[in-house]
Order: C-alpha cells, then sequence, then structure tokens
C-alpha cells in the first residue's frame, strides 16, 4: 500500500502527496479500493482452492487492479448443483419476501453510490457521469420488478374452450437455474439488472460476468446477499469462455446472454441443441436521423449525447448519423464544435466528459478502423488519433464524413468514440439509409414535429429508437421491452417480457359437467348438429 495517489486530468497525470485517508493499495485509486477489498469481493467469485488466477488490470493506468480466481468447468458443475438446492426454496418463497429483498438490494445500492462509481471507473475506464448513469438504471430496474413481478406473476384467468363449463388458468413456474453472460461495457447494468428478473422469478442464477470488470459484478453480489439473498441462490463464475462456456451452457434452463453477434449464435446454436431458451443482446451499427426541421443546436448537443458515453462503448450508442442535405453545413458545424469542448481524461470525479476505452483489443480495434478508412478516403473532421498522453488506451472523440462501402467501418460496429455523417435527400432516403444495415438496436431521430418524428421512428428497423433523445429515454423506460431486431438479438429485457422469459407458463384447464364428447344418451350425429349450432350462437353473439 502506498500514500501516494495520481490526480488525473486532460492533460496528463501528476503525482501529489495524499492523507492517509485517501490512501490505496495501488497508485491512482481512490480510497474505498484499498487491496483488501478487491480482494475480499475476488474470492466471492466461484472456484476451488488453489486454482489459477487471472490479473486485471485498470484502463486508466495499465497497472494491475484484481487478482481473480478461474473457475474450472468441474466449478461451475458445483455451483449448478448448489444452485439446484437453493432454488427450490427460493422459489418456495413468497413473492412478498422476494419483493422485501430487491427493495433492500435497490437502497443498498444508493446508499454504497460511490463504492459503484469507483470500482466501475477503475476497471472498465468510463467517466464517473457515464458510470452514475448504471447506478440510477439498477435502482431503478431493482424497484421495477420489486414492485411489478406480482402482477406479472400472479395466476391469470383465461377464458375457457366453453364458457362456464371450462375453467382456465395460466401459472408461471420459474425456469430453474439461469445462466447470465453479461460484459464489461456496462459492468453494473448489465450484471446486476439481468440477475434481478431472473430472481424476482424464482429462478437460481449462475453468472459469468466478463473478467475485466468481474469485481463489479461480484459488489452487486456482494449486496443483494447483504439486502437477504440466501447463500447459493446468485454465484459468479470468472474464467474464458473456450473453457467454461460449455459447462455453462450444459447445466443451464435457460441463458442470457449480452456481447458480439458472433458469440450470440453459437450459444443460439447450444441452446437450440438442448431445447432451452436463449435472450441474447447482440452488436449494433445504430443510426441518428436528423430531419431538415430539427432544431440544431438540440440535434447537435443530442449526437454529442448519442456518439461519445463511455467512450462509445455502448450497445445503443450512434454509429451512423444521417442528416437532411439542407441542414448539414449548419449541423455538422455545430457537432464538431460541440465534440472539441469535451474533456477527455480520467479522473474519479465529475470533471471529465469522456473517458477511456477498456481493453488494448478495443483500442486496436477502433484505430484499425478509423486508420483503414482514411486510407481509403475518407476525411476526419476531428479527433482520428489515440492519446497516450492521457493513458494507455485513451482515443479522441472522433468525427468522419466521406465513408463509403469498402471502409471497414461503414458497416462493421466499431464500438469507440467514432461516428460517420452522411447527408440524404428526402426522408424515404433516410430510412433506407439507416435500415441498410443488418444490425437493428437502437435508433435515434430528431425533428422539430413530435408527431412526424414518432412517423419516421416507426419506420426505421430497430428495436427501440428514441425521438429528440440518445437512447436513454427508450432504456430508462423499464416497462417497455428493450432488445434488438435482426442481427442484434432475440428476446427482450424489461418490461412484462423481461421477466416472463424467465419462467414456464403452464395451462391447468378444469372442465366442469360437460366437454366435447357426447353424453352417452345423445348420438354422434345429434351432437355434431349440436355443437355446431353452438359455435355458430358464440360467433354471432360477439364471443371471443
Amino acid at each position: 500500500m502506498t500514500t501516494e495517489h495520481t490526480v488525473h486530468s486532460a492533460a496528463g497525470t501528476r503525482p501529489s502527496a495524499a492523507p492517509p485517508a485517501a490512501a490505496a493499495h495501488d497508485s491512482g485509486l481512490p480510497a474505498t479500493l484499498t487491496g483488501t477489498r478487491i480482494a475480499r469481493l475476488a474470492e466471492l467469485a466461484v472456484a476451488a482452492p488453489g486454482s489459477a488466477r487471472v490479473t486485471t488490470n485498470a484502463p486508466y493506468t495499465g497497472r494491475p487492479l484484481a487478482d481473480l480466481p478461474v473457475a474450472t468447468p468441474g466449478d461451475v458443475a458445483d455451483a449448478f448443483a448448489r444452485a439446484r438446492i437453493a432454488q427450490k426454496a427460493w422459489a418456495a418463497l413468497s413473492l412478498g419476501r422476494r419483493k422485501q429483498i430487491l427493495l433492500r438490494f435497490h437502497d443498498l445500492v444508493l446508499a454504497r453510490r460511490d463504492e459503484a462509481l469507483d470500482l466501475m471507473q477503475a476497471e472498465n475506464g468510463k467517466t464517473r457521469r457515464d458510470a452514475l448513469l448504471e447506478v440510477a438504471d439498477i435502482a431503478i430496474t431493482s424497484r421495477y420488478y420489486a414492485r411489478n413481478a406480482a402482477k406479472y406473476l400472479a395466476p391469470r384467468r383465461r377464458r375457457g374452450a366453453i364458457p362456464v363449463l371450462t375453467h382456465t388458468t395460466e401459472l408461471r413456474h420459474p425456469k430453474g437455474v439461469v445462466t447470465v453472460i453479461s460484459p464489461w461495457n456496462y459492468p453494473l447494468s448489465m450484471a446486476a439488472g439481468d440477475a434481478v428478473a431472473a430472481l424476482m422469478a424464482g429462478n437460481a442464477v449462475v453468472q459469468k460476468p466478463d473478467t475485466q470488470t468481474a469485481l463489479t459484478a461480484l459488489w452487486s453480489l456482494d449486496l443483494m446477499r447483504e439486502a437477504g439473498l440466501p447463500a447459493g441462490v446468485w454465484q459468479m463464475v470468472v474464467g474464458r469462455g473456450s473453457s467454461i462456456g460449455d459447462a455453462l451452457m450444459d447445466h443451464a434452463d435457460y441463458v442470457m446472454f449480452t456481447g458480439s453477434t458472433a458469440s450470440g449464435r453459437k450459444i443460439a446454436s447450444d441452446a437450440g441443441r438442448r431445447l432451452i431458451g436463449a435472450s441474447l443482446e447482440l452488436g449494433g451499427k445504430n443510426a441518428m436521423i436528423v430531419l431538415d426541421d430539427a432544431d440544431i443546436d438540440k440535434a447537435a448537443d443530442g449526437a454529442v449525447a448519442a456518439c461519445f458515453p463511455s467512450a462509445g462503448q455502448l450497445c445503443v450508442s450512434v454509429e451512423r448519423l444521417y442528416v437532411a442535405e439542407s441542414i448539414r453545413e449548419r449541423f455538422v458545424a455545430a457537432f464538431i464544435a460541440r465534440t472539441e469542448q469535451l474533456k477527455v481524461g480520467a479522473a474519479y470525479d465529475y470533471s471529465m466528459d469522456v473517458g477511456s476505452l477498456t481493453t488494448p483489443a478495443q483500442l486496436k480495434t477502433v484505430t484499425e478502423h478509423v486508420d483503414d478508412a482514411v486510407a481509403k478516403g475518407a476525411t476526419v473532421l476531428t479527433g482520428g488519433k489515440a492519446r497516450p498522453d492521457l493513458g494507455p488506451l485513451f482515443y479522441e472523440p472522433t468525427v468522419l464524413t466521406d465513408v463509403t462501402p469498402d471502409m471497414t467501418l461503414c458497416e462493421r460496429e466499431t464500438f469507440g468514440p467514432v461516428v460517420s455523417v452522411y447527408s440524404y435527400r428526402d426522408v424515404d432516403e433516410a430510412i433506407a439509409l439507416a435500415n441498410a444495415s443488418p444490425y437493428g438496436l437502437n435508433a435515434s431521430v430528431w425533428s422539430g414535429n413530435g408527431a412526424r418524428g414518432r412517423a419516421v421512428a416507426a419506420r426505421v428497423h430497430a428495436g427501440t429508437v428514441n425521438v429528440n433523445e440518445a437512447f436513454a429515454a427508450a432504456w430508462g423506460s423499464v416497462d417497455a421491452p428493450m432488445g434488438g431486431m435482426g442481427d442484434s438479438g432475440l428476446g427482450r429485457r424489461h418490461g412484462a417480457d423481461g421477466i416472463l422469459k424467465y419462467t414456464e407458463p403452464q395451462t391447468v384447464a378444469h372442465q366442469r359437467v360437460q366437454g366435447f364428447t357426447p353424453p352417452a344418451r345423445i348420438s354422434p350425429e345429434t351432437w355434431a348438429t349440436l355443437l355446431t349450432g353452438a359455435l355458430k350462437v358464440l360467433k354471432a353473439t360477439g364471443v371471443r
């Protein structure tokens, strides 16, 4: 442990003396992230004694951050065995008791907000502003499912086959043990958010968070147990998909995956082989359409908010900007001016607008995409280069134009602070361009007329479309489904879909007095005439 910490700024880093209370186990980390605390969180991951270890590095500095135990396929199997035992008792618990635990978790997340922010920044490299949105998201999601699960999961009367005589009920049973595989880019939202709904539905969860941001996921597990979740109901394993992925699939009753389209295809195939369900949120190449009647200043602000949060490492962020020819020049000038005012750097406070990329692999992808586009004739309007003076993984917010289909970033997801600007002549062309992608996750439409904006939005091939907003309006509307079309995935999170997917529907039909077979005293021919007449009466009287 050292008593020196690093103060970060957009201009670089400088060491400064710190009082003992601010000391951390490694220079550059905030006081909440002591070596002891990090080690305690790491040991919440399931692994046998003496297991192999993996070290993660902090994106801001490149220095070692956490030493995590690595699970084996046998460890995964053991976790599922424990989960199956724990799940039975958990499912037998009343919805009211589960609700109390989720609401206590909600309170703990808010009360310990700064711990979560420090962890997310240390592991992911995002700004504190971006990390704060994850804390808010988990609070909203936890409250929503705690207070709405009873409505979704309660037995429901359904219309019977024969009015009055058939009593039909739909029941909802938990799937059993759910595998959740969560990514590094939104380590709290994607880890805890998907687990919350599965748990509230009465399932147990065995989760594999991405190794780079496993501490944040383990922190949420720690808080959930503090809130009263019984041991074994939610467990986490750390390891590469190539090592433990098959075990996670082989034992699961359902799979929730957020990640690349390529990985999603394999998971869907494996789930199909086992005849289990899967929900997949995958890649995106999201479009923003600026209509000719848009408020240019508001649209330029919206474009900044759409393109550069979490350094562009956001599944629903915008990478394609389509602007009406009549306003293109004014919009681009306003957008570039705002982009160049963004503060880029590392700070464990709210002073920065854009943080670091998370991994060297992501920096490599972003650099290669931009360099390839420039080499093939694209024009850099601003940005376009890495910033090693700020930290090992920083890249400037970048705006390109003159992008053509032969350039890698034209159609492939970059997942960084890079956006390409295109123009269009009329609305039909704008919609055609926006839809000319195999992806369909999120989109944004800007117009001075709300009705016009919504009409255009309805024609865009995307699971969520925001009007005069980047992505937060749709994402934050947790009562509505969120997910992708096309290569952007299957299934939905949020709303009724987000919890019912973790359940097995069962129909219980109780037939009283008389069914569809004729009584002994009536001939089949007479019964056929009576039954046919009854069906005609039901139709004529409007019975559904």
